[in-house]
């Protein structure tokens, strides 16, 4: 039943913060810090809460019994419309995602839907490589064939077109690489996470990347562990390793949205480096979906032949 699940919410896989100062001077290179390299993390959906104050939209639905009593079922995404960081339009948003959950339907998601991811909700992907230049910071998830750029040291432009993975600029500040972006495309399944939150043009995404030790990383590992489950061995193709005791890479972000959100809310994801290889992960489109209720799946076709 879980690897079935994993299957549907992936979509047939193959294999507040105020507005930073950007454009500040390039640090040098010995003052960068090295993240390149191949990083997992093993939780699902992935977001873990922040010690302190605002956290991300969390799931209503537990498990009950067994060893994972009262973690997040992960077999049924129902989001806590309750939440006080959401307005009420974005509230009933959710609400509607969690019934169609509830009736043990499934709901279309970008994942699944084999659609760009977007930001936030990217992260939820458990492999990540960083690729460093001068000018420039690639990262690229396991899934899909998804990356992004992010533009180091620059400026957003004064009128942003909106792109699928937004604007990002960014900067080394001390052992931190801060990431700003704006201008997320809003698509036919706009969500910042796996329970439906929608997102608005007002958008605004801070990613915050440090390499921290491994007694450091343990309280976000535990955090993300009382909420989240963790991949079974063998469902991913890059496992865990449990007995890594390095660094750790932890991204800290923070989602400003005004449109959707009462106040800006934060977040980790805790990387570590990953045992096993980094395979080609593609998403099988299906035309016809997996939906009760008959709906074709989000896939581009041509109305009439281009020939």
């Amino acid at each position: 039943m879980q690897r079935y699940f994993f299957i549907r919410i992936f979509g047939m896989f193959a294999v507040a913060a105020a507005p930073l100062a950007f454009g500040q001077a390039p640090a040098s290179a010995a003052s960068i810090p090295d993240f390149s390299g191949v990083w997992a993390h093993p939780y699902f959906p992935g977001f873990e809460p922040p010690a302190s104050g605002p956290g991300p939209i969390l799931n209503r639905s537990r498990i009950r019994g067994g060893p994972r009593d009262g973690l997040a079922n992960a077999n049924q995404f129902v989001g806590d419309y309750t939440s006080p960081i959401l307005k009420p339009q974005a509230a009933e948003v959710v609400r509607q995602h969690g019934e169609i959950s509830l009736k043990g339907e499934t709901y279309p998601t970008p994942s699944n839907q084999c659609w760009p991811s977007g930001v936030p909700y990217i992260f939820f992907q458990h492999g990540m490589q960083m690729l460093q230049q001068p000018d420039k910071v690639t990262f690229i998830y396991l899934r899909n064939h998804e990356f992004r750029q992010v533009r180091l040291n620059g400026s957003h432009p004064a009128h942003v077109a909106p792109s699928w993975y937004g604007d990002s600029v960014g900067h080394y500040e001390g052992d931190a690489l801060v990431v700003d972006t704006v201008g997320v495309k809003p698509g036919p399944f706009a969500m910042v996470d796996m329970y439906g939150t929608p997102f608005s043009p007002a958008l605004h995404v801070v990613e915050r990347y440090r390499l921290i030790d491994y007694a450091e990383a343990q309280g976000a590992i535990q955090r993300g562990s009382k909420e989240n489950i963790r991949f079974g061995r063998g469902v991913q193709s890059l496992e865990f390793d449990p007995n890594y005791r390095g660094k750790h890479l932890q991204l800290e972000f923070t989602v400003d949205d005004e449109g959707v959100f009462t106040t800006p809310w934060k977040a980790t994801i805790t990387y570590a480096v990953p045992l096993g290889l980094w395979e080609e992960h593609v998403c099988a489109e299906n035309r016809l979906g997996y939906f009760s209720s008959g709906r074709e799946a989000a896939v581009p076709a041509a109305n009439a032949p281009d020939f």
